[in-house]
């Protein structure tokens, strides 16, 4: 796993502007029904990666007005909570993920959520560049943090290892500080960890 300084990886310098995967109508990844938006390339390299390809910044293909206009069809159903982000690492693919997140607000305002996943944590993207500062403020729901194989827990909610978070980013921005999203079911408890066998 990789721990950089503050601005010390730049998505001018990385992102490709490649996506790995879009996957409509899934009950995964956040509350609700949603639509997800895989971006490729990730510096991580965190152990037990379960995306291990898409660290790669030329992984899959290149973002599209196509793919984005599917993207906003299929968040006009009625039945879709909202759009989240993933990777990959979406603070690191600003480009796609500001221009996606942007084009959903201005044609649903506030009435879709989005989430995203980051290796980031929250308190590291407060020291970031400018363009992932606007990424955060324009997202709702953050999970963050390196996936630590050490502290895997399928016990958690919407995430893989204890040191995550879900946080609730609009809170947190007016209180300098991580708030953690109000429905987390497990915030307050502890779980035996989940080991493979030998």
């Amino acid at each position: 796993m990789r721990n950089p300084k503050p601005k010390e990886w730049s998505a001018k310098d990385y992102s490709q502007n490649h996506v790995a995967d879009y996957k409509a109508f899934n009950f995964v990844d956040g509350e609700g029904v949603r639509n997800s938006l895989y971006v490729s390339g990730c510096l991580f390299a965190c152990e037990g990666c379960f995306n291990k390809a898409i660290q790669n910044f030329r992984y899959g293909i290149p973002y599209s007005k196509e793919l984005e206009e599917q993207i906003l069809e299929d968040l006009a159903h009625p039945s879709v909570q909202g759009l989240t982000l993933l990777g990959g690492e979406p603070f690191l693919n600003t480009d796609v993920c500001l221009r996606v997140v942007d084009q959903v607000k201005a044609t649903f305002g506030e009435t879709k959520d989005i989430w995203s996943w980051s290796g980031y944590t929250f308190e590291e993207l407060l020291l970031e560049t400018d363009d992932k500062l606007e990424l955060l403020s324009k997202i709702d729901i953050l999970v963050d943090g390196r996936f630590e194989l050490t502290k895997k827990n399928l016990n958690l909610q919407f995430r893989g290892s204890s040191n995550q978070r879900i946080i609730d980013v609009k809170k947190s921005l007016a209180a300098k500080q991580a708030v953690i999203w109000d429905k987390c079911v497990d915030g307050e408890h502890q779980f035996e960890q989940i080991k493979k066998s030998i």
